[in-house]
């Protein structure tokens, strides 16, 4: 499966030579989570981080080309691995069909004093069916 999140890349994504400045990628990468966790999950961030957190404990990207004001990207997200108290994902952003970035990430489910902790059951469900693994 996969979750795809449009971004238009907006004047404030962009440096003054007009390209993305690499750091707002990572900021369209988890508004591309935090809709994950709302529209694919049904837990949206601002009930989840009452009691929880899912910090992202790593993240590899690659830079494929540059993005400019106005670029219509999108994300597509995709689950690797759906672990006890992690979930790995891939994001593969693109504009028109030709490639911008990709990046690997994984996120730990912690409590609200930042202890990792096993997925609610209702989380681990849910995050197994994407990923297509059993729980």
């Amino acid at each position: 499966m996969a979750f795809n999140y449009p971004q238009k890349v907006l004047f404030k994504h962009c440096d003054p030579a007009g390209i993305v400045f690499y750091p707002r990628y990572f900021e369209m990468i988890n508004d591309c989570v935090e809709a994950f966790f709302d529209q694919v999950l049904d837990c949206p961030f601002e009930v989840l981080l009452q009691t929880a957190g899912v910090p992202t404990a790593e993240i590899q990207t690659r830079f494929h080309a540059p993005s400019r004001h106005g670029d219509a990207l999108v994300l597509t997200l995709k689950g690797q691995r759906s672990g006890t108290k992690s979930f790995t994902l891939s994001i593969e952003a693109t504009c028109a069909g030709s490639p911008r970035f990709t990046a690997q990430s994984t996120l730990v489910y912690t409590d609200a004093q930042g202890r990792s902790q096993p997925w609610t059951a209702a989380l681990k469900s849910k995050l197994d069916a994407f990923t297509g693994e059993s729980t």
